[in-house]
């Protein structure tokens, strides 16, 4: 019976994996059914202890993305807090001849200027009181450079300055009315009025000569106010955080419509985009005793914490195929019971150590399925699963084989981030995830393995036999 137990637990396990192959890009397996009719394959797997512990980041990981964060939020769960504010500079529509604004503005004169923060999501209480103050750049961003989430915004202002202006406000914005606020067409934002000489400085400068106007590069390096970027300092406030798509500087107007024959009130935009710089500066507290907690491992956003594995290379049998191997990762479930908690992270890549440290993000990478892979939250499970990463642990074993293994050629990172397809599904990027998330991972996994013994056939079916085991 024990015998039996065993065949039917294996049989289990390769099932199992062979559905998850079945739908895997991975080829470690292939050329199984080619094999002479002479020929038998022993297939049997292996279980092997991975051993993994938190990963700090300490607030500094790549701020490349087209969201901006704004608020401060408190995790219930572990006490620690975390805040974010933001740089966000302005593209403008490029023209040779420059077309910000119509040609025949009443009176040449700004009625008036803002900048809006429109939001899509937030976490927390909407009722929450901040204060937010907005300051003109005066150094210029580099657009060459890659910034980090530690990024020092006072670095790239005049502290000695006044702001350009501040905003008490509501991520629920009462200051509306409940029939707008319900409205289909209402989108939830920030409103921050800005000094109406602001505005009639840059339509100033337009109307007198329109070359800086021509394109975005001239614009960000024209001196005028807002040319730089405007650094969005939050000043108080405490349980929530806006998580702002996009923002815009609106220069309001009225102008003369030839076609209406009549004064009517116009717009000028300037949005932040792709093609400008956006860096949510992140700051977390002390993290020390998250990432030393013996009773799991964490991974934590924005700029956080990730948890990182140590595979058993030297563990794994060298002298039979790799056919798939798969590595579950279970959640422990929220215990503060709170209304307002952090989120769970949805998506997470797994890549090697040396990979990140060399620029994984900074060179525009996405996951290959052969040393990197992408797997989404279980909500059914509570788990997240890699289901075949043997291109991964193959080409561990042949590093170290060939004596070309770094020192940390067995460590993988768990990351969480965001990802972009095209319409063909194709993975095309990857972001760090900067979402209020966590996810607490029961402490230690197991990878799982499946092998093939190839061979001739012996005449008394012994090789028909399938083995499991655990290391």
């Amino acid at each position: 019976m024990k015998q039996i137990s065993k065949i039917v637990e294996c049989l289990t396990v390769i099932l199992s994996f062979l559905f998850f192959y079945s739908c895997s890009d991975d080829t470690a397996g292939l050329g199984l059914d080619m094999m002479p009719a002479s020929d038998t394959v022993r297939v049997f797997y292996d279980t092997y202890s991975v051993p993994t512990e938190t990963f700090p980041v300490d607030d500094a990981v790549l701020a490349r993305t087209s969201r901006s964060y704004l608020g401060r939020f408190t995790d219930p769960e572990t006490g620690v807090s975390a805040s974010a504010d933001f740089i966000a500079q302005y593209h403008i529509t490029e023209s040779s001849t420059g077309n910000l604004f119509p040609p025949k503005i009443v009176d040449d004169y700004v009625t008036s200027i803002d900048v809006r923060l429109y939001i899509d999501d937030f976490i927390g209480d909407s009722l929450t009181t901040f204060k937010v103050s907005v300051y003109d750049l005066d150094t210029d961003l580099d657009p060459e450079a890659d910034y980090y989430t530690d990024i020092n915004p006072n670095d790239y202002i005049d502290e000695t300055s006044e702001p350009m202006s501040h905003k008490w406000f509501t991520l629920s914005d009462r200051i509306i009315s409940e029939a707008d606020r319900t409205a289909t067409d209402y989108v939830r934002h920030i409103r921050i009025p800005l000094p109406r000489e602001v505005g009639q400085v840059i339509y100033d400068a337009y109307k007198e000569d329109k070359s800086d106007f021509t394109s975005t590069y001239k614009w960000l390096h024209s001196g005028l106010p807002c040319s730089k970027g405007l650094y969005f300092k939050l000043e108080y406030g405490e349980g929530a955080v806006a998580y702002v798509y996009i923002t815009q500087i609106r220069i309001n107007y009225k102008y003369y419509d030839d076609k209406l024959k009549k004064e009517v009130d116009g717009v000028t935009l300037m949005s932040s985009t792709e093609e400008v710089i956006e860096v949510t500066n992140f700051q977390t507290e002390d993290l020390s005793s998250l990432v030393t907690d013996p009773s799991c491992t964490y991974l934590r956003t924005p700029a956080g914490l990730f948890t990182q594995l140590t595979l058993p290379i030297e563990s794994i049998s060298t002298k039979d195929s790799i056919n798939s191997a798969s590595i579950q990762f279970q959640r422990y479930n929220d215990t503060s019971g709170e209304k307002y908690k952090l989120g769970i992270p949805q998506t997470l890549l797994m890549v090697r150590l040396d990979e990140y440290n060399n620029g994984f993000f900074e060179k525009y990478r996405v996951a290959d399925n052969k040393t990197s892979y992408v797997t989404t939250f279980s909500a059914t499970g509570n788990t997240y699963t890699f289901s075949n990463i043997a291109q991964l642990i193959n080409k561990c074993i042949q590093e170290k084989k060939s004596g070309k293994a770094s020192a940390n050629y067995n460590k993988v990172l768990l990351i969480p981030v965001t990802t972009t397809y095209d319409t063909s599904k194709n993975l095309v990027k990857l972001n760090h995830d900067f979402s209020f998330n966590q996810a607490r991972l029961v402490k230690d996994t197991k990878l799982n393995i499946i092998y093939s013994q190839f061979g001739k056939a012996d005449t008394d079916g012994s090789d028909d036999e399938v083995d499991g085991g655990s290391k």
